[in-house]
């Protein structure tokens, strides 16, 4: 079994070849976050990537391009050693219909999967936490596949096994029916379900009320898989207090994006989030999960404008007086801790039954 303690494949990355810097960071610090992200690499929350190819499936992500912020050089610069791959689709919003958005979520899956197909040697599908380790000491990408929306759940459970079968791991039930002001009992059947089949539950822009309903609700640990502190910014996608409190009881994850509407437009503002989250949630209750994948004209942090920036916000942490032991709980840690959780309760609800 693979885990922490293998010997991880590097792929030759340090401090010297990264871009030139946009914001300042101490050597030592960034020689520090080099280094530490070479064995504790960042597992990302959410890249939308997916959909932007689907628009330019002819787009070449093994070389740069600033037609969009993702490709495999400067995820392998920022020391990325998993990612979340975003499904989500505009047709999931509430004036589309379920099968629609079905539809459009199959096609998003459909590119994911020739995603993989088509980069082998850099990009691994990963169906369980050892994948996760795994990947990283074979020197490739873990690639997650999800969150998919919850409102091509209708009346029936089917195409979330069908998800699971395709390689789906996490579903985002913002704006489903069955957990929209309140959680139905038909959102207490998907909840019970996706502890089954191990597929995370992604609180992101769901009401406050109804995300600690489904903290509450779920045995495996939940996820808000890009956010931000609302006590900094009232933005409405950034997640308040009493969740982020809630996420902390039911042993969750908050990931903190980089994007300028919700975080601010520098680096420290995205370092000033982490911290209000690590003091709310712990040490235990946040990650990272950037919203990289689009193209150009997309607000960015000064210093975060691509992958290639993560060590210098890891830098900024160190210097902040993060613990290194806490640090690889935010870049990797905590991510593969919540799907060990979630394979531990799926094979417990498979002994029950």
């Amino acid at each position: 079994m693979a885990d922490l303690q293998d010997e991880p494949h590097s792929v030759g990355i340090g401090a010297e070849d990264l871009p030139a810097p946009a914001v300042a960071v101490a050597a030592g610090a960034l020689d520090r976050a080099v280094a530490l992200l070479a064995v504790h690499p960042v597992a990302d929350g959410c890249n939308t990537l997916v959909r932007t190819l689907h628009q330019r499936p002819y787009h070449d992500i093994e070389t740069s391009d600033t037609g969009v912020d993702t490709d495999i050089p400067r995820l392998r610069a920022g020391g990325v050693g998993a990612q979340f791959w975003s499904l989500l689709v505009p047709s999931a919003r509430e004036d589309v219909s379920g099968d629609q958005a079905l539809s459009d979520t199959l096609d998003q899956i459909d590119t994911a999967l020739t995603l993989m197909r088509r980069y082998p040697d850099s990009l691994l599908l990963a169906l369980t936490a050892d994948d996760l380790a795994d990947a990283r000491n074979r020197g490739r990408i873990a690639s997650y596949l999800g969150p998919v929306p919850g409102r091509t759940l209708t009346d029936s459970l089917g195409a979330l096994r069908a998800f699971h079968a395709l390689g789906v791991r996490i579903l985002a039930p913002a704006g489903a029916p069955w957990a929209r002001e309140e959680l139905t009992p038909f959102g207490h059947e998907v909840v019970r379900e996706a502890n089954r089949l191990a597929i995370l539950l992604d609180l992101t822009d769901c009401p406050p009320t109804v995300a600690c309903r489904l903290a509450g609700a779920s045995k495996a640990p939940v996820i808000i898989s890009n956010t931000a502190a609302a006590s900094l910014n009232p933005h409405p996608g950034n997640v308040t207090d009493e969740v982020l409190a809630a996420l902390r009881e039911a042993n969750g994850l908050a990931m903190v994006t980089f994007d300028t509407e919700r975080t601010g437009d520098s680096l420290h503002a995205v370092a000033d989030h982490l911290d209000h989250v690590r003091a709310i949630a712990g040490p235990h209750g946040v990650g990272l999960g950037a919203s990289f994948g689009t193209g150009p004209g997309h607000p960015r942090p000064t210093g975060l404008t691509d992958p290639s920036g993560y060590p210098r916000l890891i830098a900024e942490l160190l210097e902040r007086g993060w613990p290194e032991s806490e640090v690889a709980l935010l870049t990797w840690g905590n991510a593969q801790r919540v799907l060990r959780d979630a394979e531990f309760t799926s094979r417990a609800a498979g002994h029950r039954r």
